[in-house]
């Protein structure tokens, strides 16, 4: 064996979602900005994504996020947060295992009972509360961007279902938000395919049909993921919801972006008041908890600061090889297995 490459990561999942970390063999990419370096390791550098989320290394149920040195000088590191059909500004699920390997591994030393942690996220810096004992991350609060209300009922015409009304927010990515129950759904795991194919026809709908642009960054633009959800239960209640991640699978966690934004909807709604928690439920029945910890502005827009409490779990340490003369450095996919579109970018 002849090996072009060794890249080490630890694997980790919160509460179902995999999302590992690269700590080895991967320099930073060029960029003086976290979101500059981003745009340069999609452009210059997929390789290594692909090489790690698509088979036969990977699979479409995983990220994968790289360790940088922080450009904002009060964060003590930087992340990319790489998906299988994208990079994205921020995540909550692999912030929390961002978090989990940090303090676990010793990258950065633990403090009992709590450390905190400021990462840098090509969408701003976060703000990591671990809850600490005996040497392990008994869970994570992430203070994430702040998440706000793109559009409220909003037509959207998707192929095969007909005129649906969504709501499209920030919460780290863009959302379009469904209320499944409209639609026939109970939204609970044995519709999980049926689920996913509405999911990624809604995703295609809402990037032809809605211009969405962040308006602290107009290069943050466009719908990434669509959340299917039950009727909110109220403050405190469990709500169960599934976030659709492209290519189309839903998210095992009950996605923290997506949880920011729905709280960014309740909020602008009059459900959810400054200081209210949620609790978000995944099909899996894993959860996390929302709270909205103040009001802000985003470009002259109402948004909140939002928080995301959940946990996550070490899986494995590995060390994965490109050998010299494997055929397929950077993968393959099958449609069969990633996703019902097949598709590897957006």
């Amino acid at each position: 064996m002849r090996a072009r490459r060794v890249i080490s990561v630890v694997g980790c999942h919160a509460e179902g979602e995999i999302g590992d970390v690269i700590v080895g063999g991967v320099l930073p990419p060029a960029g003086a900005t976290l979101y500059e370096q981003m745009e340069c390791m999609r452009r210059e550098h997929d390789h290594v994504r692909r090489m790690l989320l698509c088979e036969p290394r990977g699979s479409v149920a995983r990220h994968v996020n790289l360790l940088v040195p922080a450009v904002n000088r009060d964060c003590q590191i930087g992340a990319i947060i790489m998906e299988p059909t994208e990079y994205v500004p921020s995540s909550g699920s692999n912030l929390i295992c961002i978090t989990t390997v940090l303090l676990e591994t010793g990258i950065i030393a633990m403090q009992e009972p709590e450390t905190t942690v400021r990462i840098e996220v090509p969408g701003g810096p976060i703000l990591a509360r671990a809850t600490c004992r005996g040497g392990k991350c008994l869970s994570v609060e992430i203070e994430n961007v702040p998440a706000f209300v793109d559009r409220l009922d909003a037509p959207l015409d998707v192929d095969g279902v007909g005129t649906i009304s969504v709501d499209v927010a920030y919460g780290g990515m863009f959302y379009a938000i469904v209320d499944g129950t409209t639609l026939g759904f109970r939204v609970v795991a044995d519709e999980a395919r049926e689920l996913a194919i509405l999911g990624e026809r809604i995703r295609k709908a809402a990037r032809e049909q809605l211009d969405v642009v962040h308006p602290g960054n107009p290069a943050i633009r466009g719908v990434s993921i669509v959340q299917i959800n039950r009727p909110f239960e109220g403050v405190g209640a469990v709500t169960t919801n599934t976030c659709i991640v492209a290519p189309g699978r839903s998210d095992r966690s009950p996605t923290g972006t997506g949880t920011a934004a729905r709280m960014a909807v309740l909020r602008a709604r009059g459900l959810m008041q400054v200081g209210d928690e949620m609790i978000h439920a995944s099909l899996i029945g894993s959860t996390f908890r929302g709270r909205i910890l103040g009001d802000i502005e985003v470009g002259g827009r109402a948004a909140i600061r939002p928080s995301i409490t959940g946990r996550a779990w070490i899986t494995g340490f590995h060390q994965y090889l490109l050998d010299a003369e494997d055929p397929y450095p950077e993968g393959y996919v099958l449609n069969d297995t990633w996703g019902v579109s097949g598709l590897t970018g957006q």
